[in-house]
C-alpha cells in the first residue's frame, strides 16, 4: 500500500455496523480461525510497542488488548475483506487502546481516558518510536474515538474494527461475527482472568474520579453493568 489513506487504515466507514452489514446479523458465516493462523506483526515498531503495553497494562488488559487483535482479524478478513488497513497499523492500536486505563495514567489528567490515551498513543509513535506521523495519527484517533458508538456520520476502518472488536470482547456485542472455535482458541492463548469484572470496576473508577468522562455516554449504569454481565464470554471468564 502506497497510500496512506488505506495503508493506515482512515478510509471512511458508516459508524453504524448495522448500515455496514445490511441489517444481518453477518455477512458470511464466520469460521474458526486458529492463532497460529494469524501472524502478529514483527517489525521493530511492532515489538517496541508491544513491549511497551507488556511494561504498562496491568496482565488483565495486556490479554484484552491481544484479543481484540486476534478478533479484529478474524472479523476483517471474514466479514469485511475489503477494507484496506495495515496490520501493523490495527496492531498499535490493539496494544495502545487501553493505556489511558492505567492507574497512573487515569490519576494523571482530568480527560477521559481514551481521549489522554490518543495523545499518550500520538508522543509515544511519532515522538519517541518515530512512526510516520500519518500512522501516529490513525492510531490515535481509534483509540479516541473507540469507544464512540452511535448510528450517524462515518469513521476511520481501524476506528471501527477497535470498536466491533472491543465490544465483542467486553460486552459479546455482534456475537454472530465471530466462530465459537475462534473464541475459544483465542481465550485459551490469552486467557480473560475475570476481565468482565476487571473491565466493569476499572469504568466505575473512572466515573468516580470523572464523573463527566465519556464513558458515562454509553450509559452510567448500563455499559458497566453490561460488561459485568456479559453472557458469550462468561464460560470462558
Amino acid at each position: 500500500m502506497s497510500n496512506p489513506i488505506e495503508e493506515y487504515g482512515f478510509s471512511a466507514l458508516a459508524r453504524d455496523p448495522n448500515v455496514l452489514l445490511k441489517g444481518q446479523k453477518n455477512n458470511t458465516e464466520p469460521q474458526p480461525q486458529s492463532v497460529n493462523d494469524v501472524s502478529v506483526p514483527d517489525t521493530p515498531l511492532a515489538r517496541k510497542v508491544q513491549d511497551y503495553a507488556k511494561q504498562e497494562l496491568r496482565a488483565e488488559t495486556y490479554n484484552h488488548s491481544m484479543r481484540v487483535y486476534y478478533y479484529g482479524i478474524a472479523i476483517a478478513k471474514q466479514q469485511f475483506p475489503d477494507w484496506r488497513f495495515s496490520g501493523e497499523t490495527y496492531f498499535l492500536t490493539c496494544m495502545l487502546h487501553d493505556i489511558g486505563t492505567t492507574s497512573k495514567n487515569l490519576r494523571a489528567t482530568l480527560m477521559s481516558f481514551e481521549f489522554y490515551g490518543g495523545l499518550l498513543a500520538l508522543d509515544l509513535l511519532h515522538k519517541e518510536l518515530q512512526a510516520p506521523k500519518e500512522q501516529a495519527e490513525s492510531v490515535a484517533e481509534a483509540i479516541i474515538r473507540h469507544q464512540d458508538l452511535g448510528e450517524t456520520g462515518k469513521i476511520t476502518t481501524v476506528g471501527q474494527l477497535i470498536q466491533l472488536a472491543t465490544v465483542f470482547d467486553n460486552m459479546g456485542g455482534h456475537a454472530d461475527l465471530i466462530h465459537k472455535g475462534t473464541i475459544e482458541e483465542v481465550t485459551k492463548q490469552f486467557p480473560r482472568n475475570k476481565w468482565s469484572s476487571c473491565f466493569s470496576s476499572t469504568i466505575r473508577e473512572e466515573n468516580g474520579l470523572k464523573p463527566w468522562a465519556h464513558t458515562t455516554a454509553l450509559g452510567e449504569e448500563d455499559f458497566p453493568n453490561g460488561v459485568q454481565n456479559n453472557k458469550l464470554m462468561e464460560p470462558y471468564d
